[in-house]
């Protein structure tokens, strides 16, 4: 997602799920996969190098799960703590995540 218009779309009627660490935003799309948006603030995450790794592991997440996830807009946001996990943790996390917004968009 690319455009201010298709992030505040998701940010009206969404559904989220949180951690301490990081924050997933979704809400149906009408196209026929998924996107994926970020909004990680620097005020959050201070150095690029962090604020790119965490992109790097979230779009590699989300690649290799695309056809197995429902047709929705997902926004991730990062909070501070973040940057104390390893990715393996991060990848964790957003698997828990994951799970916990597609069974409340099943409901």
């Amino acid at each position: 997602m690319l455009t201010p218009f298709d992030f505040n779309h998701v940010f009206q009627e969404s559904i989220r799920a949180g951690s301490p660490f990081l924050t997933l935003v979704a809400r149906k799309n009408d196209c026929n996969h998924m996107r994926l948006g970020f909004a990680i603030a620097k005020k959050q995450v201070k150095r690029a190098h962090e604020r790119n790794r965490i992109k790097r592991l979230a779009k590699e997440y989300f690649r290799q799960r695309q056809h197995q996830l429902p047709n929705v807009d997902f926004i991730l946001m990062a909070k501070q703590p973040v940057i104390d996990l390893d990715n393996q943790q991060i990848v964790e996390t957003l698997n828990k995540l994951c799970q916990r917004i597609i069974t409340k968009h099943e409901v």
